[in-house]
């Protein structure tokens, strides 16, 4: 789980914000749905200056009921001037000592569904192939600001072909447009599939993705803002076959906080998932639940 994000355009610490009645954070919901899902392990990616937060929050809230590692995504041989990590791709190599066999990648800072979960521990138990939950497009816009999104494509049989990364999406007179990291206009039609970071990767993911940052960091390395994404990294496999990932339509509506004004939203969609019984109203007692299971 990936919860090292420096917030800089929602403001602060949203790894943390309370969303649920009982103080909860969505990476709260996010281990509950993966435990639940069949994931036995978690491996929260920190950086050093919220470790200790994200530790005294986990100990309130998730207890001692579920095994949770900590990988700190670490400025080693960084550059004069470099005051961040090199990205989601960076953090997944970061939290690799701590993994063996298939595991899940995931933001702390969305709410994916308790099916997606399901969906890619099915998969990865009974495929052993990579994968990707995909949410379509629409549902994953901000009213506060462009955001960014890796359009997925397929194949015919399901698989990605490719993951193009649009930025400052936004819905502007019922039309969806964005840009393309070169700078080139795109159109979009709402109902393509996109990335969330929620993805399923065997072993095998993992010495191509260390390849791959090798050159990175060669290559970018000491440019002060410059990312190793995962979603371009593994899009990169796709194209030169080193990789194949199936892409799984989502089963829920995914919903987050990518600007502080999300906030009022998150907070009405966890309440009315409470209200219906999709979750307990405390989930701190819920895990203390299934840790007795």
């Amino acid at each position: 789980m990936l919860a090292a994000g420096l917030g800089t355009r929602y403001g602060g610490l949203k790894q943390l914000t309370p969303v649920g009645p009982s103080g909860e954070a969505l990476l709260d919901y996010g281990v509950y749905d993966a435990v639940r899902a069949g994931f036995r392990k978690v491996v929260l990616v920190v950086r050093g200056a919220v470790e200790d937060q994200l530790r005294r929050h986990v100990a309130e809230v998730i207890g001692a009921g579920v095994e949770i590692a900590y990988a700190r995504q670490a400025l080693e041989r960084a550059p004069p001037g470099r005051t961040k990590p090199w990205g989601t791709g960076h953090a997944v190599l970061a939290a690799a000592p701590a993994v063996a066999g298939p595991f899940a990648v995931m933001n702390a800072d969305d709410f994916y569904g308790a099916g997606a979960y399901r969906a890619l521990f099915d998969h990865l138990v009974s495929a052993r192939e990579h994968a990707l939950i995909g949410y379509p497009l629409a549902e994953t816009l901000s009213p506060h600001g462009g955001v960014s999104r890796g359009i997925a494509q397929s194949d015919t049989h399901g698989y990605l072909s490719q993951l193009l990364e649009v930025t400052d999406i936004a819905a502007r007179d019922s039309r969806f447009t964005g840009h393309t990291t070169t700078g080139r206009a795109v159109a979009l039609g709402g109902g393509e599939l996109v990335s969330m970071n929620l993805w399923g990767f065997t072993q095998a993911m993992l010495p191509a993705l260390e390849r791959q940052f090798t050159r990175f960091f060669d290559m970018r390395g000491a440019e002060p803002s410059a990312e190793f994404l995962l979603s371009e990294a593994v899009g990169a496999q796709v194209v030169t076959g080193e990789a194949r990932v199936r892409v799984l339509p989502a089963r829920e509506r995914w919903f987050g906080m990518t600007f502080s004004a999300d906030d009022a939203v998150v907070r009405g969609e966890v309440a009315h998932l409470v209200e219906t019984g999709v979750y307990p109203a405390d989930l701190s007692a819920a895990f203390k639940r299934l840790a007795c299971d």
